[in-house]
């Protein structure tokens, strides 16, 4: 039986436990959830307070120059793609994830005119799905086919019809990792291309886009990167696509030449025609905040204690006698994981509910998923340990019997 002093132990030797000085972390809060909302860091403070009361306050409009507003897209790109294995010049933080979803779907179908199919997954972000749809129509005679409902095997849903392949490489419910080198070569195999949704292991899992050759990705900023709430998303383009590609929304950021105001579109070389309006500097600083605390991060040793803090997180829960009605609907093995493990209980919301209330703060996703979401930097051993106490305390009280814990907040 593993015991809290157990856990203790393990946060005396860990290496990254100094990390978590690097944040703002509430006191009496154990935060399970930076796989939805990651916790600021310190350093976002400081660099947002001189870009409103210096930048913005009093360099005016010059701070689009003088500040270099104006490159920050490209700039903070080239540091994020060093988190996922991509070369200089191939990744802009920009917009949100569904406009650059929405872009790279155009631009992949435009390179691949002589296909009319789209391959995504039936459990992806619904985001996934709603845009994919909303491209399809822009483009008659377009179809899907979805994985775990047209076949659940993908090797059956990818031929020479296909344009192009729209997965996330971590399930957002359950967790599991799909290898991406496999469904990259599958797709070229079939002259297909791939688009990459990485909203889950974006600074949580090292990546080598380059290396597997992929073809386009896409992800958040405002989960385990912690660039803040709503921060901008990323979008990533292969150096060989970038100048055949067409991306659909055409707005002035992304002209040849953005200021000579020209009444016909032209656009940029390389990277930059992936970019669209003007975009928010202050989302970008809160980026950047958060890449100046991953500069100094190792992945590699951040992936390992991710795995480490799964596998204990299943061990508690299921030596603990009170959460045997509990299932495992992550996978067991941590090379199969990303980075947070979830759990299915019919009544899981009211549980969730209950925890946040006692200061164990996960989240609920339909049907009947409690998600925990491990993110290294700041997370102790100890707390899942923790967690796992407060969890069986809200199952020995059966609080889904209280109704207080049974009202749907907005956000679940």
């Amino acid at each position: 039986m593993l015991t809290r002093e157990d856990c203790v132990e393990l946060d005396r030797q860990d290496d990254l436990s100094a990390l978590r000085s690097e944040f703002h972390l509430p006191e009496g809060i154990i935060y399970l959830d930076g796989n939805s909302l990651g916790a600021m860091p310190k350093g976002a403070v400081q660099k947002l307070s001189r870009t409103i009361e210096e930048e913005w306050a009093k360099g005016l409009i010059k701070s689009w120059t003088d500040a270099d507003w104006f490159t920050l897209p490209g700039r903070l790109g080239d540091r994020l793609g060093r988190l996922i294995g991509a070369g200089p010049g191939q990744t802009l933080v920009c917009d949100g994830t569904s406009i650059n979803i929405y872009k790279a779907l155009r631009a992949a179908m435009a390179l691949r005119p002589d296909r009319s199919v789209i391959v995504s997954e039936k459990d992806s972000f619904p985001t996934d799905l709603y845009i994919s749809e909303g491209a399809m129509s822009a483009r008659g005679g377009m179809t899907r086919r979805l994985l775990g409902q047209d076949s659940d095997a993908l090797e059956d849903l990818i031929d020479d019809q296909v344009a192009v392949v729209l997965l996330s490489n971590v399930d957002y419910r359950t967790g599991r990792m799909v290898d991406m080198a496999k469904v990259t070569k599958m797709a070229h195999d079939a002259g297909a291309l791939v688009i990459w949704d990485l909203c889950h292991t974006a600074g949580i899992v090292p990546m080598e886009l380059d290396a597997i050759e992929a073809d386009f990705a896409v992800g958040c900023t405002y989960k385990y990167l912690s660039g803040g709430p709503g921060a901008p998303a990323f979008i990533y383009v292969a150096t060989r696509h970038q100048d055949k590609a067409v991306q659909p929304l055409s707005g002035w950021w992304g002209h040849a030449n953005p200021f000579a105001f020209d009444h016909k579109y032209s656009p940029a070389s390389g990277i930059g025609r992936f970019l669209v309006g003007t975009q928010g500097i202050l989302g970008l600083r809160g980026v950047e905040a958060a890449l100046d605390f991953f500069d100094q991060v190792d992945l590699a040793k951040v992936r390992e204690k991710s795995k480490a803090m799964g596998d204990l997180f299943i061990k508690l829960v299921e030596q603990h006698p009170d959460l045997a009605s509990l299932e495992l609907v992550s996978p067991r093995e941590a090379e199969q994981r990303g980075s947070h493990v979830s759990l299915y209980f019919e009544d899981g919301y009211p549980v969730v509910r209950a925890m946040i209330e006692q200061g164990v703060i996960g989240d609920f996703r339909e049907p009947g998923i409690m998600r925990f979401g491990f993110a290294p930097f700041y997370l102790r051993f100890v707390d899942l340990f923790d967690s796992v106490e407060v969890m069986a305390d809200c199952m020995r009280r059966k609080v889904w019997t209280n109704s207080k814990y049974l009202v749907r907040e907005a956000v679940t």
